[in-house]
């Protein structure tokens, strides 16, 4: 899961003051940081049949390495090496999977901009899906239901240095023929770009993703057919304690008898001081695509259903935390999804501890 505004500041509290945040090596230019949080939380969600499922689970726990070496005034090298399948409830780890969403990338940093290379977050993520949900358990739906994590990898990504404002970003992810997570088996490089412009409080972003490593396989299609494109577009407004964000996000479908989803979200955040109060509406025009069972990427006709089934629905994500010290919080949270049978509904509860 992803951490909280709440967490954040957290993480930053204690890297500034030096509790408890390990600083194991700063001399000569060069700063090694060690950090990582304990993750725990109770989820009571509907299933299809409209029974509510409930499970003490794992919710992100995390252990990290971040360091960074001033190569000379103006250029620094840093790298990130961080964790993020490690079982706290089955006291596992399940590190062995090459696409299990763990950050790990290196790149350099200066008057010319930002350039990184790995695995982490995707831009569309950071610049449009975030600013309106980045919740510990539920967040409103989008484009990401189309790929999976293996999106997060092979990525080369460059981000300017703000012009009166103004940044730029352009990146591509890689695919070789022999990695096994290439779903399309053949070399290839796809893009993505965005521009992000700040005045003041004021914030807007767009975004571009083609998904050319991404291809509908299995029975029931004539031929091998390519996801399409997404696009995004967020504007958010902060002011003291309170952000608030709007969100227009697309998924252009290129699959056969499989059209085309639209996201329009509003989130809103506000820091009472012992946490967050939290909420975010977003209404659904569905394409028609059941993402429920997509193991191995054999996908079959059967798991899209027609054009003709298609409809529009509407998300509400509401939560709150409550820091119970500079380390330590915990949150709750509810969905309503406004699904068949309701599913999809569901409430959580958790406890996070960082260091």
């Amino acid at each position: 899961m992803k951490k909280t505004l709440l967490a954040t500041a957290i993480a930053g509290a204690m890297v500034a003051s030096g509790a408890q945040a390990a600083t194991v090596y700063n001399q000569d230019g060069t700063k090694l940081d060690i950090y990582g949080n304990i993750q725990i939380a109770v989820y009571s969600i509907k299933g299809g049949n409209g029974e509510y499922d409930t499970q003490l689970t794992d919710n992100g726990t995390t252990f990290g390495f971040a360091a960074e070496h001033v190569i000379y005034d103006g250029l620094t090298g840093y790298m990130k090496l961080e964790l993020d399948d490690i079982k706290a409830d089955e006291m596992k780890t399940d590190i062995d999977n090459d696409d299990s969403g763990d950050q790990a990338y290196v790149g350099l940093k200066g008057n010319f901009g930002d350039v990184k290379l790995g695995s982490y977050d995707t831009l569309m993520d950071d610049w449009i899906q975030d600013p309106v949900t980045n919740n510990e358990g539920f967040d409103v739906s989008d484009s990401n239901q189309y790929t999976d994590s293996a999106q997060e990898t092979d990525q080369l990504t460059y981000v300017s240095p703000s012009f009166n404002g103004l940044e730029m970003a352009i990146g591509t992810q890689f695919k070789g023929d022999a990695e096994a997570e290439n779903v399309a088996n053949e070399n290839n490089a796809s893009i993505f770009g965005g521009a992000k412009y700040t005045a003041g409080n004021f914030s807007v972003a767009a975004v571009y993703d083609n998904l050319d490593n991404y291809e509908v396989k299995g029975a029931g299609f004539a031929a091998d057919q390519e996801w399409g494109d997404r696009y995004g577009i967020t504007g958010q407004y902060t002011m003291d304690s309170l952000r608030v964000a709007l969100k227009l996000e697309r998924f252009d479908s290129a699959i056969d008898d499989v059209d085309s989803t639209n996201y329009y979200g509003l989130g809103a955040r506000y820091g009472y001081g012992q946490g967050d109060v939290y909420a975010a509406y977003q209404y659904i025009d569905v394409g028609g695509l059941d993402f429920t069972d997509t193991a191995d990427n054999a996908l079959t006709s059967g798991d899209f259903p027609n054009e003709d089934d298609n409809e529009s629905y509407n998300e509400i994500i509401v939560g709150a935390n409550y820091s119970i010290s500079d380390s330590m919080y915990t949150w709750a949270e509810a969905a309503f999804r406004d699904q068949e049978n309701d599913a999809g509904d569901g409430v959580g509860v958790g406890v996070t501890y960082m260091f």
